[in-house]
């Protein structure tokens, strides 16, 4: 992440190590057997990173945030991207194609990296979202010839694109800023 705002910084690192957790979590519906320690050790580092960076934001809560005067706006955003992920699933429920759920999801969250790029004045944000996308529409190919979950591939992708981000955040994090605590 690249921005001047401290508690911005150490919040998307919290962030996306609690989302890694969560895809590297969902990624265990149905895992090759030879992919579950990675899952595992990805989904520990994601909740170190949530927990760590967590207690970051809260020492650095009064340092200002990009979205001071915005917060209404990022909020009707995430709230259209939750209702818009959240009907797609209800969809794809009522036609009996729940195993999709993982994927249209994942395109959701990884296209809401874009507005989330202009909000907080962070493009390093959109080109993740973008190599995500990318990714996702990669894997509808391999997806569509099988009927295992979408979850078993999609999970990982996210997972370790999330956490591969925060680590490098956390890089970004220490040589400009020093200890998160």
């Amino acid at each position: 992440m690249l921005t001047d705002f401290t508690r911005d910084h150490a919040f998307t690192i919290a962030w996306f190590g609690l989302m890694a957790f969560v895809w590297c979590g969902w990624a265990q519906e149905d895992p090759p057997p030879r992919w579950r320690w990675c899952l595992g050790v990805a989904s520990g580092l994601g909740a170190i990173l949530a927990g760590g960076f967590g207690y970051s934001v809260a020492l650095h809560w009064d340092d200002g945030s990009a979205l001071e005067g915005r917060y209404e706006w990022f909020g009707a955003v995430v709230g259209l991207e939750v209702l818009l992920a959240g009907a797609g699933c209800l969809v794809l429920a009522r036609r009996s194609q729940s195993r999709w759920m993982a994927w249209w999801v994942a395109l959701v969250v990884a296209l809401h990296f874009i507005p989330l790029a202009f909000f907080l004045g962070d493009w390093s944000l959109a080109l993740l979202g973008l190599m995500q996308a990318a990714a996702l529409f990669g894997l509808l190919p391999r997806l569509r010839r099988t009927d295992e979950p979408t979850s078993r591939l999609v999970g990982p992708v996210m997972g370790a694109s999330l956490l591969v981000f925060a680590l490098l955040s956390c890089v970004v994090f220490v040589a400009r800023i020093g200890s998160p605590w």
